[in-house]
């Protein structure tokens, strides 16, 4: 199964949405939480090109947010992306 990285953040619901799809797919998930570190949200704005939480990696693969992860859900794509 690939490795998921997500920054996120404790309060966003949509990070709470995401984390729980993703767990609900038994998703090995390294959660990075930028709350409290400017210098990991730098990072993340710099790897995603966005500035909103949740940004979500599978495998090389940047998918977005929570909104394009359901959708990859709803459109039968996110299990295959995450069996690599």
């Amino acid at each position: 199964m690939a490795e998921v990285l997500i920054y996120s953040t404790p309060w966003c619901p949509f990070c709470v949405r995401a984390k729980h799809l993703l767990g609900s797919k038994q998703a090995q998930v390294t959660d990075i939480d930028i709350s409290a570190d400017g210098a990991l949200r730098q990072q993340m704005i710099e790897r995603s090109g966005r500035r909103t939480v949740p940004q979500i990696w599978v495998g090389e693969t940047h998918v977005g947010g929570c909104d394009e992860l359901f959708a990859l859900e709803r459109q039968g794509q996110l299990d295959r992306l995450l069996a690599g």
